[in-house]
């Protein structure tokens, strides 16, 4: 062999290696290459920066996000800067929860819209944005203290009174952070359409999963956003969450209907263990999702959507029974049972493979031809 030739050879080599180890990395970095999902877990409530910083380090290999969910820690600029610090040295992205609808200024003396601009310049992609305003159609459902709207006449003004007041918030923000998101069960439809980039549809208690996919993916579809999963509180009292084998579940579920984002909720304080309400077997389950999603994301099976269920334009039901309000503010009409039951039986038979949109304008020709079959409120379905 000619000296050319050896070393073209060589070179050919090289090259061969450099891209293997590139795609190797790339894909470690981004699970399935082709698709990018992030999961992790949530601190809220405790105030402890060192206490942050040990969940860090607990979580860190098998999880790409971590949310900073703790108000005390972003209300003190000096402790937040602190944690994100070490979430970012420790290769994780991250989001941060601020609360209050018109509180743009914290009393202790820094601007939040400041933070959220040098923190772009600090940590680029790293920072996903911030969390804003948690729960805004839970607390409307519920008609409590909370609520966005307490005083309206009809469907259709609640909707619009909702959205334009939500709304004022979201796009303040988008001029100071890449993203705004927020966690909700209910009225998620109207939290997209209030322009938020996603939704974190809370896996919370017994409540059907199939069903809280139907109303966050089908919402997200339409308007063309990301969307993705909270697995929150199961319980009122020890073990509050659940078990891991079932968090391990909901992670492959979300996976497999094409969530973008998938968290856990972690409350450090509740109990004597060091992290809270997060148990050995919830940090299994996250390591076994992870090394699963790495080596074999087919395994959480195929969960895209066949069917979707239109319901009326403007209503604002609950969906947790028969009988749940609507708004918030009227109490379950005609309609309320019927459509309830629908989606009963759409989820007993197509499971997670469907999706609830609104009949309004968002709903276009080429979106429904996405879909194998199409059923609206005013049908009978058996």
């Amino acid at each position: 062999m000619n000296n050319k030739l050896k070393v073209a050879t060589a070179l050919l080599l090289l090259f061969v290696v450099l891209v293997s180890a590139f795609l190797v990395n790339g894909i470690y970095n981004h699970p399935s290459s082709s698709r990018l999902f992030y999961v992790g877990v949530e601190y809220v409530y405790a105030d402890d920066t060192a206490q942050l910083k040990a969940l860090v380090d607990k979580v860190a290999g098998y999880t790409n996000l971590f949310v900073v969910g703790s108000l005390a820690i972003s209300f003190n600029r000096t402790a937040l800067d602190e944690s994100c610090d070490y979430v970012v040295q420790a290769g994780l992205n991250f989001i941060v929860f601020f609360t209050g609808i018109d509180q743009y200024n914290w009393s202790n003396g820094y601007k939040i819209t400041d933070w959220m601009v040098d923190t772009q310049q600090r940590y680029g992609d790293k920072f996903l944005g911030i969390y804003k305003i948690d729960e805004p159609g839970g607390h409307q459902i519920e008609n409590d203290s909370s609520a966005i709207i307490t005083n309206t006449t009809t469907y259709s003004q609640t909707a619009q009174n909702y959205v334009g007041n939500l709304s004022i918030m979201t796009n303040y923000y988008y001029r100071y952070t890449p993203r705004v998101f927020t966690a909700d069960f209910a009225l998620n439809w109207f939290d997209y359409k209030a322009n938020y980039t996603g939704i974190f549809a809370e896996f919370v208690g017994n409540e059907s999963r199939q069903r809280i996919v139907a109303l966050n993916r089908g919402a997200a579809t339409a308007f063309q956003r990301d969307w993705g999963v909270i697995i929150n509180w199961k319980y009122n009292q020890p073990p509050y969450l659940e078990t891991g084998a079932e968090l391990y579940d909901d992670l492959a579920l979300a996976y497999s209907a094409g969530a973008k984002y998938c968290i856990v909720f972690s409350y450090p304080n509740i109990t004597g263990n060091s992290y809270g309400i997060l148990e050995d077997e919830h940090f299994t389950a996250l390591q076994r999702f992870w090394d699963t999603m790495n080596s074999n994301p087919d395994s959480f099976g195929d969960n895209k959507p066949e069917v979707t269920y239109v319901v009326p334009k403007d209503y604002g039901f609950g969906f947790r029974s028969a009988d749940d309000r609507i708004w918030g503010l009227f109490p379950s009409d005609g309609l309320s049972e019927k459509i309830y039951n629908d989606v009963q039986t759409l989820t007993n038979r197509y499971g997670a493979k469907f999706d609830i949109l609104y009949d309004e304008p968002e709903i276009t020709a080429s979106l429904l031809a996405g879909y194998q079959q199409v059923f609206y409120w005013n049908q009978t379905i058996t």
